[in-house]
């Protein structure tokens, strides 16, 4: 079948990690054709259906030119054996216009992975909260008073805003306070933007755990993304070391848990991130790590994916 990846650029993959080229390379290995678009070359127009300027292409093998573009066209979106949405996060508002678009190519025969819906109806780090019994002492407002009062409580907290990736804009305040409210007002714009605000795990320096689940079921092997140096955040973009680890039974039991309830809403890949035994964030616009577990386990994620692709749209 014909794949269509909504993503970012090809041109700035990096192919030795990066996870939608994972997936491409497998699929192509089974006979599917790749094409891919980025967000903003989908458009809508009255009583059309959803179409996008897309290129077909063909991996190469080769490290340095790993793609070569045979043919543009413009293409309806359900006309595509699958449509993948790979695009990174912010999640923005053109991000959820991009949902609102893909929606539409849904209602006109496509079928979209991960499902529009399910995507706007689980931001990352929001998504946690439905699942009390799993996380960590956690506090989301938009409110300095509650955040000074979570840290009186918890003494040593993380701060983050919503819509961050990679580790981007997170904060560690101990429990002497030192820049509290600078890094409020940084976070929270003086009230305009929610902040995420967690208690510090000690467990970090043991890695922030990549627990992957795909067609309802985990992987059994998880990437820990280790902080380094004085650095308190273990994001792989913010210079953690990424090693691949069995499943701890704890591991287990969530992702277990979640992987039924997030596949029954149309989440067909889920990147669950814990922490000790504390879920932090639940990723489903681009999970990553199919590579990093690849390469030091043999365990071919890649491969798990496409079998769930295939067995979706069958």
């Amino acid at each position: 079948m014909n794949l269509l990846f909504v993503a970012d650029p090809v041109e700035h993959f990096k192919i030795y990690k990066d996870t939608t080229f994972a997936m491409m390379r497998e699929a192509q290995r089974r006979g599917h054709s790749i094409s891919v678009c980025e967000p903003r070359h989908m458009s809508w127009q009255r009583g059309e259906q959803v179409t996008a300027d897309i290129r077909d292409i063909r991996l190469t093998g080769d490290a340095d030119t790993w793609f070569v573009v045979e043919g543009e066209r413009r293409a309806a979106l359900k006309d595509f054996g699958a449509v993948l949405m790979r695009k990174d996060p912010p999640f923005d508002a053109e991000y959820i216009y991009s949902t609102h678009l893909l929606e539409q190519a849904e209602r006109d025969g496509a079928k979209v992975i991960n499902k529009p819906s399910a995507l706007r109806d689980h931001p990352e780090k929001l998504a946690i909260m439905e699942f009390p019994q799993f996380i960590g002492p956690t506090l989301v407002t938009r409110d300095a008073a509650q955040i000074r009062r979570f840290h009186e409580e918890h003494k040593d907290i993380i701060l983050k805003p919503l819509d961050g990736m990679g580790g981007m804009g997170i904060f560690r305040v101990k429990a002497d306070g030192l820049n509290l409210g600078s890094i409020i007002e940084t976070l929270n714009k003086d009230g305009a933007q929610s902040v995420m605000v967690q208690k510090f795990l000690p467990e970090i320096a043991e890695g922030d755990k990549r627990v992957l689940i795909i067609g309802g079921k985990p992987v059994p092997y998880c990437l820990a993304r280790i902080p380094q140096g004085n650095e308190v955040r273990g994001n792989l973009a913010a210079g953690g070391k990424g090693v691949a680890r069995a499943l701890s039974e704890k591991d287990k039991h969530i992702a277990e848990a979640l992987g039924p309830i997030l596949h029954s809403r149309g989440l067909l890949l889920v990147g669950v991130d814990v922490i000790g035994e504390c879920v932090t964030e639940i990723n489903v616009t681009s999970p990553t790590c199919f590579q990093e577990i690849h390469d030091q386990t043999g365990f071919d994620v890649p491969a798990m994916f496409i079998d769930a692709l295939e067995a979706a749209v069958a």
